[in-house]
């Protein structure tokens, strides 16, 4: 049997005009520990440098997309940087030096990277979409999403009041938002679609062929005007305050953690990993 450390963590594939990007840490719901994240980061920078990908689909292997940050024992949270910012490498260092360092660099950070990327990008989720799968899935800039799959945030649950990139109000709205975060309970896709968080809902069986057949109709327009497409819908997006909003909550996240481990010993406030597997036990809204 092939380990994970015998495999890649992230997976680039291209046929014609359509690259494949795929999380691929299947046995823990490619959880994200600093490697796959550092790996996901370097696919999106080969699909970047490749003159024939049009058009990129991050997916998931195994049955979910993606269950977050990786809070269990192969979290690797003190992976050394591999200096995608100027940050200074946070290993060793105590108290915020090591905590805001590691989460400007790796999720803040590489999640803007990922949305600057000039060429389209189309997150194809099914199963479990929770926490840091939400952040690589809203860096893309479609979601295709399974008639299965669910999305959450269980920040709340930690005394935290969201993750890192705080994009909620501008994916659900400031209402929807807060009954999300409120109640950490699960949305289902085709809420999400009905909210415009999502693009498509489709039958699971169904989902690479139909992210396949929305890149190959991206993939036939001028890549100038794609990306500058993209840059403008971004831009405006930003105009309506997403950036500064995102880099103040960032600093209310970062309290959090500090309260945390003043008052319990732990940044995420303790139970991180049964927080998470409630986040995937409870079922999604009426």
């Amino acid at each position: 049997m092939t380990t994970a450390s015998e495999r890649d963590l992230v997976l680039y594939e291209r046929d014609g005009k359509i690259a494949t990007i795929t999380l691929n840490r299947p046995e823990v719901r490619n959880a994200q520990n600093g490697k796959l994240l550092y790996a996901l980061d370097a696919a999106f920078e080969q699909f970047a440098s490749d003159d024939d990908a049009a058009v990129a689909i991050v997916a998931g292997a195994g049955p979910h997309f993606s269950s977050g940050h990786d809070l269990g024992p192969t979290g690797d949270r003190d992976v050394t940087f591999d200096r995608r910012s100027l940050w200074w490498d946070h290993v060793g260092k105590a108290g915020a030096e090591n905590r805001f360092a590691r989460e400007c660099e790796l999720y803040v950070g590489l999640c803007r990277r990922w949305r600057d990327l000039p060429k389209p990008t189309i997150a194809a989720v099914q199963g479990a979409c929770i926490m840091g799968g939400l952040m690589v899935a809203w860096s893309c800039d479609l979601i295709i999403a399974s008639d299965d799959a669910f999305f959450a945030d269980a920040a709340v649950d930690f005394g935290i009041p969201g993750v890192e990139i705080f994009a909620h109000p501008w994916e659900l709205g400031p209402r929807q938002a807060k009954e999300f975060l409120f109640t950490s309970q699960r949305l289902g896709a085709a809420d999400a679609h009905r909210l415009g968080m999502v693009n498509h809902v489709v039958p699971r069986e169904q989902l690479m062929t139909e992210a396949r057949e929305l890149a190959g109709r991206i993939a036939q327009r001028p890549r100038l005007g794609l990306a500058l497409a993209k840059q403008a819908v971004n831009q405006c997006e930003d105009l309506m305050g997403k950036r500064s909003g995102t880099d103040s909550v960032f600093g209310l996240h970062q309290l959090a953690h500090a309260h945390n481990a003043e008052v319990m010993g732990d940044m995420n406030g303790g139970g991180s990993p049964d927080v998470v597997r409630r986040a995937l036990a409870e079922q999604p809204k009426a």
